[in-house]
């Protein structure tokens, strides 16, 4: 939940479903409908017209079947958030397979959800999308970690420079990052939102944002789930079972 004053305490989630299945997107719909926190602004047949809603209704969340005619779910999601970064996607599809998960994650979205989720899956992946959290269903959690775990450990090349495995303290920050940006990825990998790390940090929420739109910048990340590859990727936070020395 969120703290007072938070997003859910004042309105509803404003909210676009997108599947080519009538049954299926009226059915989400109506379930939707019935559920608080949740107001369900428009439906769209394919991913053109969840792109031409989207700059129409500028709803908050956009729930994104990804096989669709005309336009997929994975080129509308990236078509969003390049043109309306104020939108969140959370993909919600029959499909958990790597060639589906992956490329939806790196065109920007931010939830991941296979359509077995119930309704109050749903609209908790929404609400933690919208609190800066990943709103992914625990089966793809495993296999991010899972692949993150899969990766080989790379060491700097002969000049010190390029990937590198686990940090030690005296190692320097990659790409110019500050102890407190990575500290602040380091929470974001925690899942914490921004709410919660600018208590933990003492710091305000806007402090935070500031310091999630410097290191994505330095990083060349787009969003949260790029930030948290990058961490583990650079040793800034170690994957389950491993420890940074």
């Amino acid at each position: 939940m969120s703290g007072p004053g938070g997003r859910r305490d004042r309105e509803p989630a404003r909210v676009i479903v997108a599947d080519d299945q009538s049954m299926v997107r009226e059915g989400i719909v109506l379930v939707l409908g019935l559920l608080p926190g949740i107001e369900v602004v428009g439906a769209a047949r394919d991913g053109e017209e969840a792109v031409a809603l989207t700059a129409e209704l500028a709803p908050d969340v956009v729930l994104m079947d990804l096989r669709m005619p005309r336009c997929d779910g994975v080129e509308a999601t990236r078509r969003i958030r390049a043109e309306h970064p104020g939108t969140e996607i959370v993909v919600l599809t029959t499909y958990a397979d790597d060639d589906s998960l992956f490329p939806a994650l790196r065109a920007g979205a931010r939830g991941y959800l296979t359509k077995d989720a119930g309704g109050e899956e749903i609209v908790r992946a929404v609400h933690d999308v919208l609190d800066g959290r990943a709103g992914l269903a625990p089966a793809v959690q495993r296999r991010l970690l899972e692949q993150l775990m899969a990766q080989p450990e790379r060491r700097p090349g002969p000049s010190g420079e390029g990937p590198r495995g686990p940090r030690r303290q005296a190692d320097p920050l990659p790409d110019g990052l500050t102890e407190r940006e990575a500290e602040v990825l380091t929470l974001v990998a925690d899942g914490l939102s921004n709410q919660e790390i600018g208590a933990r940090l003492s710091i305000s929420t806007a402090t935070v944002k500031t310091h999630i739109n410097n290191l994505f910048a330095k990083a060349g990340v787009r969003d949260r789930a790029q930030a948290v590859r990058y961490a583990y990727q650079h040793g800034i936070v170690a994957p389950p079972g491993r420890t940074i020395t």
